[in-house]
């Protein structure tokens, strides 16, 4: 996308307040000649930014409006988003991991070892499969139903949104945890967040409703 300068700014601004509307009325506003604006109008127009019909004026382009509040919003930072992580001891009964995950009503547990790093990934569907196989549920660990590394797919903070979105979707999982490296260690990560649809939809959501404001 062109970057527009402070006076680019205004001059949509005014369009999308007061369109259609000639040059003259947009010069008259700014407080500029109209020679003064013709360049930042044709920079507007052929970005398209804006449409302008003879005798009639300047329109804003609605379409490029949406387009630019998508591409911005694929740029944001998982960071910016991520949300606590539901965590538990990989040490933990899958009957107390059933529980908290209820209490909590989140889909996937983080299972952490004694240093907090993330050492496994517990889903609904894996409490399910374990509660249906009739075990001492108070007795079984999750480390034994978990997903371990490095079949974990994980994301880091400084990913995208457009990042996550992609892998839940290639990796069908609903959720991923954020991760940071720990001093380069192979399949070693610290724990730092949860990115879920949800999230990423209600992220798409808040961005794009900014336009109306």
């Amino acid at each position: 996308m062109i970057k527009l300068t402070k006076r680019q700014d205004e001059i949509l601004e005014i369009v999308k307040r007061n369109g259609p509307i000639t040059g003259k009325e947009i010069a008259e506003k700014l407080s500029v000649s109209r020679a003064a604006l013709r360049p930042d109008l044709a920079i507007l127009t052929m970005s398209g930014n804006l449409d302008a019909r003879p005798r009639v004026g300047y329109f804003f382009n609605e379409k490029l409006g949406v387009k630019q509040q998508a591409e911005r919003y694929i740029h944001q930072k998982v960071a910016d988003f991520k949300a606590h992580p539901i965590v538990v001891e990989k040490s933990t009964s899958v009957y107390d991991a059933i529980v908290q995950l209820f209490l909590e009503d989140v889909g996937t547990l983080y299972a952490v070892d004694s240093e907090g790093h993330l050492a496994g990934v517990v889903s609904r569907k894996d409490l399910l499969r374990a509660a249906i196989g009739n075990r001492n549920l108070q007795e079984l660990p999750v480390s034994v139903i978990m997903t371990r590394m490095p079949n974990i797919i994980t994301i880091e903070p400084e990913a995208t949104l457009f990042d996550a979105a992609k892998k839940m979707i290639n990796y069908h999982v609903d959720s991923l945890p954020v991760v940071k490296e720990v001093d380069e260690q192979e399949n070693t990560y610290l724990l730092v967040g949860r990115i879920t649809k949800t999230t990423i939809t209600r992220a798409y959501l808040e961005i794009m409703e900014e336009k109306s404001d």
